[in-house]
Order: C-alpha cells, then structure tokens, then sequence
C-alpha cells in the first residue's frame, strides 16, 4: 500500500496517476479517502487525483502527538513534494477544507484552485463545542457504541447504508485515536479575517441540510474569498454532500476542475 514518511508521520495515499491537472483531496472529521470515491470514479479519466488520510484517520499511520490543521496543511504540502508536483488544486471536505483554506495561506504559490466542500473559516461555535467535547470524550472512553455513533453518523452522512457502513470502519479502528484529532477540531483557530489573502479560484459546495455547519458559513467563506463566485448549494444533503449527492457534487466540481486546466500554460 502506498505510504508517505511526512512530518513524522506515515501518511497514506491514492494516486490515479496520468498527466492530468494534479487534484488533491483531504477528507472530513472521523471519515478517510474512501469518501471520495464517487470523485474518484467520475474525475480520474481526466485529473490526476490523489486522496490521502490525515493524522489519526484511515491507514495513515499517525504518531499521536498533538497536531493543529497549520501541521496537517504542512503534510499535504510534504505530501506534494513527496508525488513531486510544484502545484495542484487542493481542497477537501470539513476538516480537509480546513487544512486546505491553511496551505492556501502558508503556501499560495503551491496552490492553483481550492475545492471547498461543507467546510468554514470560522473557529468551532461555543454553542457546539461543549456539545461535540462530551461527544468525543464518551467516544474515547466507551468507543462508537448507540446511540452515539448513530448521531454522528447521521449528523455527517445522514443515509441509512453510508450510516451502517461507516459505523462499521469506526468501531474497527482504536477508540482512544479519537483524542488528538478531536482536540485539534474542537481548538481550531479562526482564519475568517485572513480570506482575503486567499486569491486563487475557489469553488465552496454545500449541502442544505448540513446541521455541522449551516449555510450561513459558506455564504461567509464564499464571500471572504476573491476567486469565489458563490455557493453551490447541494439540495437536501448534509455534512458529507460529496458522499451522498455526487449527482449534483461531480458536475460543477468537474466543470470548475476544466476551467483551471484550460487556464494553465
């Protein structure tokens, strides 16, 4: 299986490989690079897309030590040094856009585009931190165990089958992993007033029904950035709309995908 020694870590990767515009995609809180499968399926004829795991998820093989999304926006970058590309639209969903909204700030030059999917600038909301911090902490003593896991899971996927079967992966993996990378979520830093830094093309996707991070988060994420020409609004979806409603994710994701590479030398 293909690994990656980054940053201390033994980061795991796909890469559909070709010579297409290089296309990195970082999942969401508790998920893994399975969740862009139907990203996968539909773009890797024309894109080189490469998914990986961040620390603490997946089959990254993660050292435990407290990270912030600065560190995991630097694996990303090792990661491309790594698969030797200079540039690459990067972007992922939740926290793969926080890390992502993070290297597009460390590193602009890297960046060519940023894929936005259900995801913010913005610090956690005190009304929800409390809430997730007892979520997590009776996730690390007890494990996923209902009805828990079938709150989250329907706070991030809400479809009965995606449900079941992403219960399953999480009770198969350590219940204490859950530590640092919920710290890391939960202490994030705002970035909000740092956006207009950011101006390389965007696009922000949203589901409607995402109760993690309203609508009102990607109008603001949307706003704050210059190469944004709005929301992509996912009717009915909730946190995981690239997941769930890839009918209504893959066609604007691919024709924004176009544009970039039509724009390159």
């Amino acid at each position: 299986m293909p690994h990656a020694r980054i940053n201390g870590q033994n980061l795991y990767f796909e890469d559909s490989g070709g010579s297409g515009l290089p296309v990195i995609l970082g999942h969401g809180f508790l998920m893994d690079h399975e969740m862009f499968a139907p990203q996968v399926e539909v773009l890797a004829g024309e894109f080189r897309v490469i998914t990986w795991d961040e620390r603490g998820f997946g089959l990254t093989e993660f050292d435990g030590q407290p990270f912030s999304y600065w560190d995991s926006a630097r694996d990303c970058l090792g990661l491309m040094d790594h698969l030797g590309l200079e540039r690459a639209v990067v972007g992922g969903m939740s926290q793969g856009g926080y890390l992502s909204l993070r290297l597009a700030l460390s590193a602009p030059e890297r960046v060519l585009g940023l894929v936005l999917i259900d995801t913010q600038a913005a610090a956690e909301h005190d009304d929800k931190r409390a809430a997730y911090r007892q979520m997590l902490d009776a996730w690390a003593e007890h494990g996923p165990v209902d009805p828990l896991a079938q709150t989250i899971a329907t706070i991030i996927i809400d479809e009965p089958a995606e449900n079941a079967r992403w219960i399953a992966k999480w009770r198969a993996r350590p219940k204490a992993l859950i530590r640092e990378p919920g710290r890391c979520l939960l202490e994030r830093d705002d970035i909000s007033p740092r956006l207009s830094e950011i101006t390389c093309p965007a696009i922000v996707i949203h589901g409607t029904r995402d109760s993690a991070i309203g609508m009102e988060a990607a109008q603001a994420l949307a706003d704050g950035l210059g190469g944004c020409d709005g929301v992509v609004a996912v009717d009915g979806a909730a946190h995981a709309a690239n997941l769930t409603h890839p009918d209504q994710v893959n066609p604007p994701l691919q024709a924004f995908l176009r544009r970039l590479a039509a724009a390159q030398p």
